[in-house]
């Protein structure tokens, strides 16, 4: 028996250190540890309930729309102000704008690397790359070029993030001719990201911390000028979504099946739903609210009264198994002791189970929901697999990766509608945008979802400041470590069961990890 570390966990947001314990070629026990104390639950006490938008959003570089957004809907909720339509137009585009951002660049830039061995592209035939890009119906690049600039950077020692150590590595299964579509992409892919990135920028001031979605709706006031621009370039990422995410995921699950046999988790999932429709009804929103229990396909409602926040393996000195609602932090760091404490995160639970928050959950729980174009994308995608009818195979790794790539186009196409439908309102010349909070006292959460999964903001306000603030973010959820019954979270149990090939190299455990996007 030895053991596999990672520390620290790169091409991810924040600090993570991940140990495995490996025997006989499999993981058979993990710890997930959060080497980093953000406490913003802390910073915002005493302040304006106002100021929770504005600083919420620092807690990640990368989901600072969700942040934004979770804070704006806890302090509604806190002093009974509901925004206008106009404002909910806006806040779902940028949000989607988000969401593709995020997408695209966990694919492609954090976690493409651990499938696509660069170098391995060097050696492939350019007629039969551009064949295999017509089969496939991905995007075609100037691949001849492509892999000659490749050549210069390997020959004059430049490969920067490239150089990742698992070239040649047994678990690398893709042909020559694949890893250089998946290397055009990559690049094409960085410009993609600054599309959907300026989107946010046009409608939220700047980006990645925006300023409009305040309390009450929205201080962005769109024109005609401006929407041509976020419809223009919304048309950008849409295409690069449809003519290359998509298909280069289709064309590359094959040759990576067997990660639909393990890595699972713990089974169940949590969304608290994202984008809202008219009736502003959190049970009614386009990807819906719902949970789903011990791998079982059927969907329940989670209630967030029975989440518990566990801290018995984390260092703090807060009392455990409160409700987050009621939640303390108060930081103690005494030593990293996997049988004791070894983690800032705590340790979040539902209804005393540990719930996987993320695009699968989210795409999971549309589908038992009946979610038309969820459903078309889901069953396209099992059929194009060979597994049609058969849901159950996306409680895995590999329906973890497929997840996140087929909620983008679900995310894009839904985009376009409401960019339209904003566009008809502007011109209609009624809609309204903001409504000023008047009350000053009140609790509330906002339960929303950021790209990375479920996500709620916790207030107290009194006379108009704020007493208490609390955070369960996705990572929570997902990186937790054990509970006070010594139960994994469910990154930790995802861990166990996967083949290591090279315990000195652990590639498959890192996938495991990025599959998450923690």
């Amino acid at each position: 028996m030895a053991r596999a570390i990672i520390d620290p966990v790169t091409r991810i947001e924040g600090h993570l250190r991940v140990e495995c314990e490996v025997e006989n070629g499999v993981i058979t026990d993990a710890w997930s540890s959060g080497s980093l104390y953000r406490g913003m639950e802390t910073v915002l006490k005493g302040r304006a309930p106002a100021d929770a938008y504005y600083v919420s959003q620092r807690i990640c570089g990368v989901c600072p729309i969700s942040h934004g957004h979770a804070s704006t809907k806890a302090t509604e909720d806190a002093l009974k102000v509901t925004p206008p339509d106009g404002a909910r137009l806006v806040r779902n585009i940028i949000e989607g704008a988000e969401t593709l951002h995020s997408h695209i660049l966990w694919f492609y830039t954090l976690t493409a690397l651990d499938y696509v061995d660069v170098v391995s592209a060097l050696s492939a035939n350019i007629a039969d790359t551009y064949a295999l890009a017509e089969k496939a119906g991905t995007a075609v690049a100037d691949f001849g070029a492509i892999q000659k600039r490749l050549k210069t950077f390997v020959e004059g020692g430049q490969l920067s993030i490239f150089t990742n150590g698992y070239w040649g590595h047994p678990a690398m299964k893709l042909p020559a001719e694949l890893n250089l579509i998946a290397v055009a992409h990559y690049l094409q892919a960085l410009e993609i990201q600054a599309e959907a990135a300026a989107i946010i920028a046009v409608m939220g001031g700047k980006f990645p911390h925006f300023m409009t979605s305040i309390p009450g709706g929205t201080a962005w006031m769109p024109t005609e000028e401006k929407l041509d621009d976020v419809l223009f370039r919304w048309k950008t990422v849409s295409e690069f979504i449809t003519n290359a995410l998509i298909p280069d995921t289709l064309a590359i699950a094959p040759f990576y099946i067997e990660a639909a046999t393990y890595g699972g988790g713990v089974k169940n999932f949590l969304s608290w739903g994202v984008f809202e429709d008219k009736s502003l009804d959190p049970l009614k929103r386009v990807m819906p609210r719902g949970a789903i229990l011990d791998g079982k396909l059927e969907l329940v409602q989670p209630d967030v009264a029975k989440i518990k926040e566990y801290v018995e393996h984390s260092w703090y000195s807060s009392p455990s198994g409160l409700n987050p609602a009621q939640g303390q932090t108060q930081a103690k760091f005494t030593s990293y002791d996997t049988n004791a404490q070894y983690s800032w995160i705590k340790a979040p639970r539902l209804d005393e189970k540990p719930m996987e928050a993320g695009p699968l959950s989210r795409m999971l729980v549309s589908y038992l929901a009946g979610v038309p174009e969820v459903k078309d994308l889901v069953d396209t995608t099992l059929t194009a697999l060979g597994v049609a009818g058969k849901p159950e195979v996306l409680i895995s790794l590999l329906g973890r990766l497929a997840a996140r790539n087929l909620e983008a186009k679900f995310v894009a196409d839904k985009m376009g509608e409401w960019i339209m439908e904003l566009i008809g309102a502007v011109k209609g010349g009624d809609a309204k945008f903001f409504t000023e909070p008047t009350e000053t006292n009140g609790q509330g959460a906002g339960l929303w979802e950021a790209p990375r999964g479920a996500l709620g903001h916790f207030i107290d306000v009194k006379d108009g400041k704020i007493a208490n603030y609390q955070v369960v973010s996705p990572s929570t959820w997902d990186c937790s470590p054990r509970d006070a019954a010594g139960v994994r979270g469910p990154l930790e149990e995802a861990l166990v069961g996967t083949p290591i090939a090279d315990i000195e190299k652990p590639l498959e455990a890192l996938r495991i990890v990025h599959s998450f996007d923690p």
